[in-house]
C-alpha cells in the first residue's frame, strides 16, 4: 500500500491549524502541524516526503522568510501560501521566488484539497526522480542490480569496472531485454565522469531531422542546448544507435574526432539490432563503428546463464509477492528444469514478467508456471532445449534454488531450514558454502 503524502501545516492560529489538518486528513493526507516557522524548520529537511501549507502573516519568521529558507533547503519542495486579501501582490512575488501556489482567505476547502493533490503529485515525481538519479549515480547499487554468479555475469561486472575507468567510447551489444541500458549507466557511475552529466537519447522512432536537431542543433526555441553540448565533459548515451542515419553518423563521427584525447565527452552507443542476418557492423559506417567498438561489451543472453535463471526468478518472485501481499509460489523440480531449459527470447525482461504472472496466478490459485512457459515458447516460436547441459547441473541448480528460497522464507533461521529440508547442520553448511549462500544475506546482519 502506498504511504499517504505528508502535509506540514504552519500557522500561529491553533483553530486554523486544526481545521486544515482535519480536512486534509479526511482527504487522505497525513498531516503535521507547527505553530511557528522556526518549529517547522526543525522538522522539514531536504527530502521531506510531502508539501508545506503556511500562512504568510505570522509573528517571528513570516511565511515569505520561511519560503526563502525552504527553497534554499530544497528547491523542489512545494510550498502553498495562505494569504489575506491584501497579501495577494506579496503572494504573486512569492510564486516568483518558487512557491507552488497560494490560497486567498477565505478559501474553499475543496480548492485546498485539489491544490494539495497537485502539489503532492509534483512532489512524488520529484522525489522519485531524485531517488533514481542517486541510484544511477551509485555504482555499487548498479553493480548489485547486475545480479548473478554465472561466469558470464562475473566477467561482465569485471568488464564494466575495467572499461568504466578507461576513457574511450563504448559499444554495448546484446539481445533485447538483457539490460544494456543498465550497463551504460553502470559504466558512467563507476568511471571518472560519475559526477558529471549522463545524457541519454533514444534514436528509435524519430525522424533523422529530429535526431540531428536534438543532438547537434539548432534546437527549437526554448528547447535548451543540443545534447552534445548538454553532455559536454560527461557521457552521451545513444540508445538504438542503428536508427541513426548516414548524415547523423557523419556528424557524430566528426564530433568524436574533435574530442580531446582525454577528458572529453564519452559516447556510449547501445545497439538493439541483434539478428543473425543483420549486425551492427552492417548498419554503421565502418569508421564510426571502429571508433565506437574499440571498447565493446556484449551482454550474455539469459539462456546461457545457468542457475542465475533460478536465482533471478526467486528474487523477482519474492519482490512481487511482497508488493502484492501474498506468498511467493513454490517452484517444483520439474518447473525449475523447464525454467533452465527455456530459450528466453525476451531475456531478463521476459523473466520479470513471468515472475509477476506466477505470483498473481499463485494468489488466485490458478494456472501453472509450466503452462506459462509453454505459452511464451509457442508465442515466440522457440523450443525448450537443454543446450547439452548435463543432469548434474540441473540437479545442483534446483538444490541451490531450494535452499535459497527456504532461507528467504525463514529469514536465515538455520534450525527452521534444517527441519524443513530434513538436513543435518553440517550438510546444510556444506551445501551453502558450495553454492555461495551466506546466512547474513537473509537476516540483514
Amino acid at each position: 500500500m502506498t504511504r499517504a503524502m505528508r502535509v506540514a501545516i504552519i500557522d500561529d492560529e491553533a483553530d486554523m491549524r486544526e481545521s486544515v489538518s482535519q480536512w486534509l486528513t479526511l482527504s487522505g493526507f497525513e498531516t503535521e502541524s507547527h505553530a511557528s516557522a522556526e518549529d517547522a524548520l526543525r522538522a522539514i529537511g531536504a527530502d521531506f516526503p510531502g508539501l508545506v501549507i503556511t500562512d504568510i502573516r505570522m509573528p517571528g519568521m513570516d511565511g515569505m522568510a520561511l519560503l526563502r529558507k525552504l527553497v534554499s533547503i530544497d528547491a523542489n519542495l512545494p510550498v502553498v501560501l495562505i494569504t489575506g486579501h491584501g497579501d495577494v501582490p506579496m503572494a504573486v512575488e512569492a510564486m516568483r521566488l518558487g512557491a507552488f501556489d497560494f490560497l486567498e482567505k477565505p478559501f474553499d476547502p475543496e480548492r485546498m484539497t485539489d491544490l494539495a493533490r497537485r502539489a503532492a503529485k509534483a512532489r512524488s515525481t520529484a522525489l522519485e526522480n531524485r531517488a533514481l538519479r542517486r541510484e544511477l549515480a551509485d555504482g555499487t547499487t548498479l553493480m548489485r542490480k547486475l545480479a548473478g554468479n554465472s561466469e558470464a555475469m562475473q566477467r561482465l561486472r569485471e568488464d564494466i569496472l575495467d572499461l568504466g575507468q578507461a576513457d574511450g567510447h563504448v559499444l554495448i551489444d546484446g539481445e533485447t531485454g538483457t539490460g544494456k541500458t543498465l550497463v551504460a549507466h553502470a559504466l558512467h557511475a563507476v568511471g571518472s565522469r560519475a559526477g558529471k552529466r549522463f545524457v541519454t537519447l533514444s534514436c528509435a522512432g524519430r525522424t533523422q531531422e529530429e535526431l540531428i536537431a536534438q543532438l547537434f542543433g539548432p534546437v527549437a526555441e526554448g528547447g535548451g542546448l543540443p545534447l552534445v553540448e548538454e553532455a559536454r565533459g560527461g557521457t552521451l548515451c545513444l540508445e538504438g544507435i542503428e536508427a541513426l542515419g548516414e548524415d547523423g553518423q557523419a556528424r557524430l563521427l566528426a564530433f568524436i574526432n574533435d574530442q580531446p584525447e582525454t577528458g572529453g565527452t564519452r559516447v556510449i552507443a547501445v545497439c538493439n539490432e541483434h539478428t543473425p542476418d543483420r549486425t551492427i557492423e552492417d548498419v554503421l559506417r565502418p569508421d564510426l563503428y571502429f571508433r565506437l567498438a574499440a571498447l565493446k561489451i556484449t551482454l550474455p543472453p539469459l539462456r546461457q546463464r545457468g542457475e542465475d535463471i533460478l536465482t533471478l526468478f526467486a528474487a523477482y518472485g519474492a519482490q512481487f509477492a511482497e508488493e502484492y501481499g501474498c506468498t511467493a509460489p513454490e517452484v517444483s523440480a520439474q518447473e525449475a528444469a523447464q525454467l533452465l531449459q527455456a530459450p528466453w527470447p525476451g531475456n531478463i525482461r521476459q523473466l520479470i514478467n513471468m515472475a509477476e504472472r506466477a505470483v498473481l496466478q499463485s494468489r488466485r490459485e490458478g494456472g501453472s508456471l509450466l503452462s506459462m512457459l509453454m505459452e511464451d515458447n509457442e508465442a515466440s516460436g522457440g523450443a525448450i532445449t537443454t543446450e547439452g547441459k548435463p543432469l548434474k547441473d540441473h540437479v545442483e541448480s534446483f538444490e541451490r534454488m531450494l535452499i535459497d528460497n527456504t532461507m528467504r522464507r525463514h529469514k536465515g533461521s538455520i534450525v527452521a531450514v534444517m527441519e524443513e529440508l530434513s538436513l543435518p547442520r553440517r550438510t546444510l553448511n556444506e551445501k551453502m558454502a558450495k553454492y555461495g549462500l551466506v546466512r547474513a544475506d537473509y537476516t540483514g546482519g
